[in-house]
């Protein structure tokens, strides 16, 4: 079983990531929480948590975590600090001890954030920290997905490289999504972008 730390595991999308690792039989889950009050719904299940803030020193976080799930997010409070600031500081704290993968949740626009209409700086923040993942020399995955709804997961997505039209999903399949790309199999050192489809999730990661 192979440790993974979920930062964001408070989130919206961090908590169904969380779920999935929870029934999942290669993986443990770890999640990352900024208060000590938000631990205890992860304890009483029996999974570990570790408390660090990503305004600050998070270097104790990836001891003895295998693969990192970024899912952290400042809903456009601090994006700069939090969005940006906070993956690049991960990604560091990954490196210095030989975390085995990175996987990043992104967003469609991130590529070119110059091009938004709005979100630009949340978009620009999330285009640098995705540009100094690729230049980590960790091994990644970045994922994109369109804009996120609360319903029901399918199981099915459309994926590309880049999908030149804008769309939505659901949080449920984007967590699916970053769970398999966990997996050894999975794309490795690839960035796409997923909006709902008609694609398996499973047949749609790139082996």
């Amino acid at each position: 079983m192979e440790n993974i730390l979920v930062a964001g595991a408070n989130g919206t999308t961090g908590k169904k990531i969380v779920t999935l690792l929870e029934s999942s039989q290669y993986f443990n889950p770890v999640a990352m929480v900024r208060k000590k009050e938000q631990q205890e719904q992860f304890e009483k299940r029996n999974i570990k948590t570790v408390l660090a803030d990503l305004e600050e020193d998070v270097s104790h976080t990836t001891e003895n975590i295998d693969k990192v799930i970024f899912a952290a997010g400042s809903g456009g409070k601090k994006v700069k600090e939090v969005d940006e600031n906070g993956a690049i500081k991960l990604i560091d704290a990954s490196k210095n001890t030989k975390v085995k993968k990175f996987i990043m949740l992104s967003s469609m626009g991130a590529d070119n954030p110059e091009e938004a209409k709005d979100l630009k700086e949340y978009l620009q923040a999330k285009h640098n920290a995705d540009v100094y993942l690729r230049d980590s020399n960790l091994p990644f995955s970045i994922v994109r997905p369109g804009s996120l709804t609360d319903d029901k997961g399918k199981g099915k997505i459309e994926l590309s490289e880049k999908l030149n039209k804008s769309g939505e999903i659901s949080r449920d399949d984007v967590a699916q999504t970053l769970v398999r790309v966990l997996h050894d199999s999975a794309t490795i050192n690839e960035t796409f972008e997923i909006i709902k489809g008609d694609t398996l999730i499973g047949k749609a990661i790139p082996n």
